[in-house]
């Protein structure tokens, strides 16, 4: 039996729209126990007008293939070999970031024989879990689809679709139009001629009816389904958390005439339905099937009861897989494959850029933990909440609100953003009363500040801002993304709202003096990572902000370029990473870098140097003492802020106000430390010295650092 997934500034929007370009590949063919190459070629094809008879003809050919046996009278049965690996994880909406949860791998033996007897035995599994949970899967995520689903389509035994009509099943004319897109010749060796196939795109007559949308290639010669990437309407999804469903599934030839399944993926996301989250959970399945067996001598009591079995568990953990666990997030990592990516745009222009979330399009919405609760000291309590909208698919509209009630006023943030072709979204966001903390680096969390602050201890140094802001980001490639930016604000400084924490008698730090006024920055950052997650992955940031703070005009040039080398079993790793950066030109105070204490130089007091240029590199060493429980971690930091835009006959400290009690480092201050990481290293525990002058044990507290934007 399956297991189951368990003030105000008003502003005038000008709607972008993109066209989404769709480039088409095909899954590499090979012959029985060999491994070919494949030339493929594709052509734009000129008609474009759905439901021509060449159209209809293709699709017509493809379903009376599917009413015949797979392939011919010389096939009798076959036995395939498929390894799999399921990965569940969460992703971010604002940025392309994972993070691994668990892994799974999952080894088949699959088969099938006259006239439509199919069998799948899972024969290996073994899993790994990055981060605590109670994931169980339904079997068909850890199967593979031996017939293209059937004449009706069912997903998580139909408790996440059901109902959905095959584009090639009998009668699918009354549901679907059909249109021919684009034609691909695929060229295989050793003197085999030339296979062509065309894509023909597939919608729903009736988008709010359970559907298939997405392609379908089917070969020009004989109507076998070469290969199908789609998605669902959303009333297909049983599952009122499903925010959407891609598939793609790979077939290959086998001795030049038998196409049996090759590669597949799948994409799961899900959400709270009710809430609009930054995160969301992801299940990504990806299998390939090889070393296919014809002809075999196969009893037929192997096909009797479930057409999914597996064998004793003792079995299943002493199978011997052929490629190590992380073998496959080495190569492809957790973004998904090209064929994937690109599924939902083009299934959006196909109903016409309709929404195909199966989520409602409004829902109660939070940026992160922090927007509906926090307390600090410039601020007081802050209670807040917000709604987003999703108008269609590459559509979101957010407003999110609250009240400060130490300062007394009420923050407001409008958010308008929109997907633009491949790999590319244009933001437009409107805000009032918005924090912002002038440090290089946040100190710690915003839910840990929160609790920090009820003892008397801030680690924000904030500012107000009202304001506008433009930006555009595009992934050019699985490795670069880049983003160009523009924000007009007015800033004013904060006031010191709370004495002390209400758990505390210490009063707490003075806030900061800064500059009242307006400010017109452009900002452009480049980002370059490793592609995959191997286990040396390399991920490096410069960027350059411009512009003017009332009358002086600055230019902002950063880099940062950070290193992990994880051991094959990712049980110890080695970290190391630098960062600098500099002020040119006529900056206000704010514009200075603040750097020591938490997340920049442990052991000395909290953003005591500050300067217009600094230098922070850090080295990381992490070894599992009782996996998954403890973690041991060794640490060397160094850091160095200084003046190099100073006018030497008037001192050093021209351009920090006295008022910070902060200075230049005057040389550079290392320190040195060493801590453990509680369940999955998600608590952070470490004691820090300061081996330079003013250097101090400080005794930190943390959380993982890539939970930081949802808290």
């Amino acid at each position: 039996m399956a297991r189951r997934t368990s003030a105000p500034i008003v502003t005038r929007v000008l709607a972008c729209v993109a066209a989404a370009c769709c480039a088409v590949t095909v899954a590499a063919p090979a012959t029985a126990r060999s491994t070919t190459t494949v030339a493929a070629t594709s052509a734009q094809a000129a008609d474009t007008v759905w439901n021509d008879s060449r159209a209809l003809a293709l699709v017509e050919l493809a379903r009376r293939r599917r009413r015949l046996p797979l392939a011919d009278t010389t096939l009798q049965n076959y036995r395939g070999r498929a390894e799999g690996f399921v990965y569940f994880y969460l992703d971010r909406r604002d940025v392309d970031r994972r993070v691994l949860i668990r892994t799974d791998q999952v080894a088949l033996e699959v088969y099938w024989a006259q006239p439509d007897h199919t069998k799948q035995r899972i024969v290996g599994m073994r899993d790994r879990s990055s981060l605590p949970n109670r994931m169980y899967y339904h079997l068909d995520h850890l199967t593979v689809v031996q017939n293209d689903f059937g004449d009706v389509m069912r997903m998580g035994d139909g408790d996440e679709v059901r109902d959905v009509p095959h584009p090639a099943a009998p009668g699918s004319g009354a549901f679907y139009d059909f249109r021919l897109s684009d034609s691909l010749t695929i060229r295989l060796p050793g003197g085999v001629p030339p296979i062509k196939a065309y894509r023909i795109d597939v919608r729903p007559k009736n988008p709010d009816r359970p559907a298939f949308v997405g392609a379908v290639f089917v070969d020009h010669d004989n109507g076998d389904i070469v290969r199908m990437t789609f998605t669902f309407t959303p009333v297909s999804y049983v599952d009122p958390r499903l925010d959407f469903i891609n598939i793609s599934l790979d077939n290959s030839l086998w001795r030049g005439r038998y196409w049996l399944p090759y590669e597949q993926s799948v994409e799961i996301r899900r959400q709270v339905p009710q809430l609009d989250f930054i995160v969301s959970s992801v299940i990504q399945a990806r299998f390939r099937i090889r070393g296919y067996d014809f002809n075999l001598d196969l009893p037929e009591s192997l096909f009797w009861g479930y057409r999914v079995a597996t064998v004793p568990v003792e079995e299943r953990e002493a199978f011997e897989f052929e490629h190590d666990i992380f073998s496959d997030l080495q190569d492809a990592g957790l973004a998904p494959p090209p064929e994937l990516k690109d599924i939902r745009a083009e299934a959006a222009q196909l109903i016409r850029d309709r929404t195909l979330s199966g989520l409602p399009r409004l829902r109660l919405s939070l940026p992160n933990a922090s927007s509906a609760f926090r307390y600090n000291r410039a601020e007081g309590v802050y209670l807040g909440w917000g709604g987003s909208f999703r108008p269609a698919d590459a559509t979101r509209i957010e407003i999110v609100g609250g009240y400060a009630f130490g300062a007394a006023h009420a923050p407001l943030r409008a958010v308008y953003s929109r997907d633009v072709g491949s790999g590319g979204r244009i933001n437009v966001e409107a805000y009032a009363n918005r924090v912002r903390d002038i440090g290089i680096r946040p100190g710690v969390s915003g839910a840990l500040n929160t609790l920090a602050s009820l003892w008397s201890n801030d680690y924000l140094d904030p500012l107000h801002a009202t304001g506008l802001s433009f930006g555009f980001d595009r992934t050019l490639n699985e490795r670069t993304d880049i983003t160009l930016g523009l924000r007009f604000e007015r800033q004013r400084t904060a006031s010191l709202e709370a004495g002390h924490g209400p758990f505390s008698d210490e009063p707490f730090r003075p806030v900061r003096t800064t500059a009242d006024g307006d400010l017109f920055a452009a900002r452009i950052e480049a980002g370059r990572r490793t592609a995959g997650a191997t286990r040396t992955s390399v991920a490096g940031t410069v960027a350059v902000e411009a512009g003017c703070f009332e009358n002086g005009f600055f230019a902002s040039p950063t880099f940062s370029i950070d290193a992990i080398r994880e051991s094959a079993d990712r049980h110890a790793s080695l970290e190391a990473g630098l960062s600098a950066g500099t002020m040119i030109g006529g900056a206000a105070p704010q514009q200075l870098f603040l750097a020591g204490g938490r997340n920049t130089i442990p052991g000395y007091a909290y953003r005591s140097f500050a300067g217009d240029a600094f230098v922070l590199t850090h080295v990381e060493a992490g070894r599992d003492l009782l996996s998954p429980f403890v973690r041991g971690r060794l640490t060397f930091t160094a850091g160095w802020t200084g003046m190099l835009d100073d006018d030497p006959t008037a001192g050093q400290q021209t351009r920090v106000p006295a008022s910070w009690d902060a200075s230049p480092t005057h040389g550079i201050r290392p320190s040195v430390g060493a801590g453990v990481g509680l369940g999955w290293d998600l608590l952070r525990l470490d004691l820090a010295r300061g081996l330079g002058r003013g250097g101090e044990w400080q005794f930190l507290l943390s959380i993982d650092p890539q939970f930081w934007p949802i808290l």
